[in-house]
């Protein structure tokens, strides 16, 4: 029984130990690169393990280039993996690019990739063009009138300026500036409808693609709809406007009239005051008058004599008596 359990561990260790050795020396690996026509040692297979570089993927890759025709080196492969970069990617993008004719260096695809941009896409656009649509752009012409365009942008990548360029997002910011240009400038909303062409050709004459990683290839009027009146409704809020401050003003001048009429009255209340204080002086000053012998008892009858006159003439003025003859 002892003996069953030393086979069976010494099979296991065994069998560790062959696929220890087939790990860190992938001789199936050098075989199909080798009869793929690959040269490549065991030994290099053996240090990627060691450089933590994937085996696999770098000679897949340098079958894929040299089936292709093209000449990549393995150690740029491993430098551009170990600096966090998709080997593969690079490899077909680099496949395609041939294929197409496309003038397309391994420096260049390998800055692409490190930017963070899908080199392989971007060659395939390259090669198919790609459409983006616009969202709704709201512009307004001379005449007041809205109108919300969408645009289908047609581009294609630009490999030269992908390391640094523009995305989408400017691409489409511009164009939807250009529209609202170009809408804006139109004097009226029915030549725009008429002729929607004229706005691509305004948009496309601007040179939109400068510096982007992209080259605008065409722009199409997808959809053009007439909005508000803004024109109309500007017009209506500066008459409420007006109107409001109108309003405004007259209520000053009425607030200003009634001060003024308090004021008045403020006045005239104070000058009736000042009589009513001064009348209450003329007894005092009429028997000073008196006591001075400036005013003598003749005087003082004659006085009033003319006040009781004037009373008289006043209330005869109030309510006067109108006495008709027969003829009337």
């Amino acid at each position: 029984m002892a003996n069953i359990y030393v086979i069976i561990a010494t099979g296991i260790g065994a069998i560790f130990l062959l696929w220890l050795l087939f790990y860190f020396i992938p001789v199936g690996l050098w075989f199909t690169a080798l009869v793929s026509g690959v040269r490549i040692s065991l030994l290099q297979l053996i240090l990627m393990r060691w450089r933590k570089v994937p085996p696999g993927v770098i000679v897949t890759s340098l079958i894929a280039s040299t089936k292709a025709g093209l000449n990549l080196k393995r150690d740029d492969l491993e430098a551009h993996y170990l600096a966090g970069g998709h080997v593969q990617a690079v490899v077909n993008a680099l496949i395609s690019a041939d294929k197409a004719n496309i003038d397309l260096d391994f420096k260049t695809a390998t800055a692409i990739d490190l930017a963070g941009r899908n080199v392989l896409e971007a060659v395939q656009m390259s090669v198919n063009p790609k459409v983006i649509d616009t969202k709704k752009v709201a512009a307004v012409a001379k005449d007041g009138i809205q109108l919300i365009a969408i645009a289908r942008v047609t581009v294609r990548a630009n490999i030269e300026q992908l390391v640094g360029g523009a995305g989408e997002e400017t691409v489409l910011a511009r164009v939807g500036e250009g529209i609202v240009s170009s809408i804006g400038s139109a004097d009226s909303h029915k030549s725009v409808l008429e002729n929607p062409d004229s706005i691509s050709k305004v948009v496309l004459e601007k040179g939109l693609d400068s510096g982007t990683a992209f080259e605008i290839l065409s722009i199409d009027i997808a959809d053009i709809d007439i909005g508000k009146n803004i024109g109309a409704a500007l017009q209506m809020d500066q008459a409420n406007a007006d109107k409001n401050i109108a309003q405004a003003k007259a209520e000053e001048r009425r607030a200003m009239a009634v001060a003024n009429e308090q004021e008045m009255k403020a006045k005239a209340q104070e000058a009736r005051a000042n009589v009513i204080q001064a009348e209450a002086e003329i007894p005092r000053a009429i028997a000073e008058s008196f006591r001075s012998g400036n005013l003598g008892i003749m005087d003082y009858y004659k006085f009033e004599n003319i006040k009781a006159d004037t009373k008289m003439r006043d209330s005869i003025s109030e309510n006067p008596t109108i006495e008709e003859g027969p003829d009337k």
